[in-house]
């Protein structure tokens, strides 16, 4: 049997969950697009599709960069990588298109390698921010002194506040926290408009999914915020995270309160808050929390 028989791919639903995140667990890789949530969220918007063979997972889309490309992502799963990836290969040959691989984290680059000659492309606006976990969950040292300000602002402004897990019980009230008046002026185009859409996706198939999730509420202004992610090894990935801006320091609140319960819980070393895609003051909000790395992405043509 050939390999486009073998690799069957169909749609990433909520109900390929079961299925997908037993096999996340094989990659070694600490960038998000291997996160149940990475894919989830934005297989509409890269036309993300799965197959499973020999407890490997295969996952094909469109380039990051370029959604005109069909592409696929690194295999992870009980196969060794170098086979899984002459499947590809073998499976755009007999479909008459070149392998492309998207998204290839930079440590995993010379795995490639065995297929031969190829064309390397960095991703510049989908590198990851990695941060030391012990340090956003205190907050500790010089330079994170205007992080511990605005959250001691914020303590001292509402003593009464609570956080608490993301649940059943509140997630209505999150829902109406993120569809307030509050974002009316958030961005609704591009990836800011499908990232805002996927937020109410994941609201809404909550009870569904594996994540662990924060809401920050004072008795004044109901919900200030909300996060949500996943861990996964030694890292937690923070997939959303929504505040009312115009609420001092509750996001810089929300961010240290998240960190330090994460910490204690799964005794995580490293948070990753993903991408900025491009976007300026994203890059500066990431770059204000002092990452330890930033994890760079390729496309690889051959």
């Amino acid at each position: 049997m050939n390999t486009v028989t073998l690799l069957k791919f169909r749609p990433v639903t909520v109900d390929a969950v079961s299925e997908i995140l037993p096999l996340l667990h094989y990659s070694e890789s600490r960038t998000c697009d291997y996160t149940l949530a990475g894919i989830l969220m934005w297989t509409d918007y890269f036309k993300y599709e799965y197959a499973i063979l020999r407890d490997t997972l295969f996952i094909r889309g469109v380039a990051e960069n370029d959604k005109s490309q069909t592409a696929f992502s690194m295999p992870i799963g009980r196969l060794p990588l170098r086979k899984s990836l002459a499947m590809i290969c073998d499976y755009c040959t007999a479909k008459g298109t070149r392998p492309l691989f998207s998204a290839v984290p930079e440590d995993r680059l010379p795995d490639f390698y065995c297929l031969g000659a190829c064309h390397i492309e960095e991703l510049t606006d989908w590198a990851d921010y990695l941060y030391d976990a012990g340090q956003l969950a205190t907050l500790s040292g010089n330079k994170y002194s205007k992080k511990r300000n605005h959250v001691n602002r914020f303590v001292s402004e509402h003593p009464c506040f609570s956080f608490e897990p993301v649940s059943l019980r509140n997630i209505e009230a999150v829902k109406e926290f993120y569809a307030s008046d509050a974002f009316a002026g958030e961005d609704r185009s591009g990836t800011a408009g499908e990232e805002r859409r996927q937020v109410f996706g994941v609201l809404d198939e909550y009870g569904r999914l594996p994540f662990e999730g924060a809401v920050l509420s004072t008795p004044e202004d109901g919900i200030v915020a909300f996060t949500i992610g996943e861990v996964i090894g030694d890292t937690l990935f923070v997939h959303i995270e929504k505040m009312n801006h115009a609420v001092k320091g509750a996001g810089e609140t929300i961010n240290k309160l998240f960190a330090a319960a994460m910490t204690d819980r799964y005794g995580i070393t490293y948070i990753n808050r993903e991408e900025d895609v491009g976007d300026e003051g994203l890059r500066k909000a990431k770059q204000s929390y002092h990452p330890v790395m930033l994890l760079k992405k390729y496309n690889l043509s051959f």
